[in-house]
């Protein structure tokens, strides 16, 4: 192969290292988000159906405050087996692609580079150990004045929550 190919390819396979490292890193992120949001129905009705919302969702009420009307619910959220497979596959066919070019630049190492291989396990790992965790969902609710939406909830939570509760209770973003 031509010596100039060689490094350039190196660089290139190193920053594509550098890309999956860091999307390996964003899987486990925090994507928690405020939102404020009308409801059609009162507050007496609204909360009930709030409450059986996350009770199905697997929350449970961990702190009540009277004075601001706002509840704290708490729920375990399970990491996903596909993305830790799937990241672990990523990182395998990452280090295996960074190995090759090492091989082909330094030959008599190639068996050690291939043996980087063997650490792609490790990004499951990660994403294991760090996406099963205690989720907290903040509702707040608030009568208002108008006759079109008479309640309005701050909700602060994960944005794919947010989603689902918009979906499941016919919800509208507050303008």
């Amino acid at each position: 192969m031509d010596t100039a190919t060689l490094p350039s390819t190196l660089l290139l396979t190193f920053l594509l290292s550098v890309g999956l490292f860091f999307f390996i890193r964003a899987s486990t992120k925090d994507r928690t988000e405020t939102e404020k949001l009308v409801c059609e129905q009162d507050e007496a009705t609204l909360m009930p159906q709030l409450r059986e919302y996350f009770q199905t969702r697997s929350y449970r009420v961990a702190a009540v405050d009277p004075k601001q009307n706002q509840v704290t619910f708490e729920g375990f959220v399970q990491p996903s087996w596909f993305l830790a497979v799937f990241l672990t596959l990523l990182a395998a066919a990452g280090l295996l692609c960074l190995s090759l070019v090492l091989s082909l630049l330094f030959p008599k190492l190639s068996t050690i580079f291939l043996g980087l291989v063997l650490l792609s396990p490790l990004s499951g790992v990660f994403y294991w150990k760090k996406a099963g965790k205690l989720e907290k969902v903040l509702l707040k609710v608030e009568a208002t004045q108008g006759d079109q939406h008479p309640s309005k909830i701050t909700v602060t939570a994960h944005r794919d929550e947010l989603i689902e509760l918009r979906r499941a209770l016919g919800l509208k973003i507050s303008e």
